[in-house]
């Protein structure tokens, strides 16, 4: 019988960095670079965090949180994970920890083709709100605006 693979959520740190970035490649067009990482990982309203699969990290996720907002800076998991429930499971990762840091708002951007991403959002809260029109450089596609709200 085989036994179910173990999901582990945990704070993304420099000895993780070679996974991401190979991750990060692989997940966007524009994908970010390690020094961005390195910033990222000293930056006090940065929160980042690493989900692995039986060891290996196949996802990652990041907010920042100024008072009581949260905008989530990005969601990546590796394409032959998706569809496994692990983007969820990183965005619901980042939602209760922001809410315990007193967060009461959550905001983002997403591609306005990403259909998978507009979905997951949705089924967690999310509502669109606006459009930044030629928000992405690739390509000059427009970015969907979307918040969470509580209380």
């Amino acid at each position: 019988m085989d036994r179910p693979m173990t999901m582990k959520v945990e704070p993304m740190s420099l000895h993780h960095l070679d996974a991401i970035l190979s991750l990060e490649r692989s997940a966007f067009a524009i994908p970010w670079s390690r020094g961005m990482f390195e910033e990222e990982l000293k930056n006090p309203l940065a929160r980042y965090y690493v989900l692995q699969l039986e060891s290996q990290v196949v996802g990652y996720a990041g907010m920042w949180v100024v008072l009581n907002e949260g905008h989530i800076t990005n969601i990546a998991v590796a394409p032959s994970n998706r569809r496994m429930g692990i983007g969820k499971r990183l965005l619901e990762h980042l939602l209760g920890e922001g809410e315990k840091m007193g967060v009461d708002s959550f905001t983002l951007e997403v591609r306005k083709s990403n259909g998978a991403a507009l979905a997951l959002y949705g089924s967690c809260g999310f509502v669109p709100a606006g459009i930044r029109k030629k928000y992405y450089s690739d390509n000059g596609e427009d970015a969907v605006i979307m918040w969470r709200n509580h209380g």
